[in-house]
């Protein structure tokens, strides 16, 4: 039986949205409350590993958003704030290269290579996270106050900022669609639950009992600095 389930999964307890279908190809989620392996509840609400990494593609996702808005500002001649792009470097260094693809890294990968199954996938995918740890170390080196005071520096920012987007945007939806649905038939049930609270176990020992929670109001922080907080303000005007 699963030790109790903290941190995301009591997050995800106080979501309206959480329970839906996830699985991609008629692969069945699961649900709160319930155990892959069909185990006895325990008034806990539990989401599946392929879940958690699904939603911390989530926050990355909206990292991503913060580059597409500094982008933006910068190729039109304006201003971005430079502590907003070091931030969310920083923050995908973190919590996307050092922990959520080290678990893909360390727990999914290799069983698929071992079963060979979708190698050729895997083995792109961890081309990019190479690929997207050096675009991260030079956005990082790049987003400095005295480099975006000059037009040469903003242009040499725009570049990593870009490919990163572009890549990391296919690179988590083939996950999310392909890699994480064939996970579920991969391994047995016990092994698929058992994924879960190692994951957990790794959140806390990197980032603390609220690990994710904390990482989410991060995310919101820089998007205040960019200017993209309002959802609303994404919504197309008739």
């Amino acid at each position: 039986m699963p030790r109790s389930v903290v941190s995301r999964r009591r997050f995800l307890e106080n979501t309206s949205w959480l329970g839906g279908g996830l699985m991609a190809g008629g692969s069945a989620s699961l649900t709160a409350g319930q155990k892959p392996s069909g185990g006895q509840e325990t008034g806990e609400s539990e989401v599946s590993p392929t879940e958690d990494l699904m939603r911390e593609h989530g926050l990355l996702a909206r990292a991503l958003l913060i580059y597409d808005e500094v982008r933006s500002r910068l190729e039109s001649g304006k201003d971005a704030p430079a502590p907003a792009v070091a931030g969310t470097a920083a923050l995908i260094r973190r919590f996307v290269e050092d922990y959520h693809e080290k678990l893909e890294e360390d727990y999914l990968f290799p069983r698929f290579e071992k079963a060979r199954q979708l190698v050729d996938l895997v083995t792109v995918l961890r081309q990019q996270h190479q690929a997207g740890r050096r675009l991260t170390s030079e956005i990082e080196r790049l987003a400095t106050l005295a480099s975006l005071q000059t037009p040469a520096g903003r242009n040499q920012l725009v570049e990593p900022m870009r490919q990163f987007v572009r890549m990391y945007r296919p690179h988590k939806s083939r996950e999310d669609t392909v890699l994480f649905p064939a996970l579920h038939h991969l391994v047995s049930a016990k092994e698929f639950d058992a994924l879960g609270d190692e994951f957990e176990d790794r959140e806390q020992q990197l980032f603390g009992k609220n690990g994710f929670e904390s990482m989410v109001g991060e995310v919101a922080r820089l998007e205040a600095m960019v200017g993209i907080e309002n959802l609303a303000a994404f919504t197309p005007r008739p």
